[in-house]
């Protein structure tokens, strides 16, 4: 896939390194970014961290986030990033969380789906409004997360692929 070609040879032009952190893709993800022979030089590692307990024990977001906004939230995706990035010592860490479905989640719709960007200017979130089926949502949101680092890297390190 070009778009995930590009993304490593951008990381590779910007001597940085990429983590996942992943609910609703539960690993497609990862799986996404280590398809191309040499993804080892930028993919560190991903966590899949389905149970809402992993999230606060392997990444770190706070129990408090949980709490009162939930894992379906801006919050949760920014720290659910920010956790892989300094877990696993990568430049870039990319969270999706959110409802894939087939039923709502935290009273939030099916479709409602949050991507994390953690890198070192801090991090950011989008939230996006898919629809399909199970399966096109999570390969909807793979697809939106290389997209949104492969952006960032452009303007963060203009010259690069």
């Amino acid at each position: 896939m070009a778009a995930v070609d590009d993304l490593h040879a951008a990381l590779r032009d910007a001597d940085a390194t990429v983590a996942t952190a992943e609910s609703l893709t539960a690993g497609r993800l990862a799986a996404l970014l280590t398809d191309p022979p040499g993804a080892s030089k930028t993919f560190r590692g991903g966590f899949v961290t389905y149970a809402t307990e992993l999230k606060h024990t392997l990444l770190g977001v706070p129990v408090s986030v949980i709490e009162t906004v939930g894992v379906v939230s801006a919050e949760c995706a920014a720290a659910m990033a920010a956790g892989a990035r300094e877990r696993s010592g990568a430049t870039y860490g990319l969270a999706t969380t959110g409802v894939a479905g087939p039923e709502e989640q935290e009273g939030k719709p099916v479709g409602t789906v949050y991507v994390g960007l953690s890198g070192p200017h801090g991090e950011t979130t989008t939230l996006l409004g898919l629809s399909g089926s199970r399966m096109e949502i999570q390969r909807d949101t793979c697809l939106f997360a290389v997209d949104e680092l492969l952006g960032l890297l452009r303007r963060e390190h203009r010259g690069v692929r």
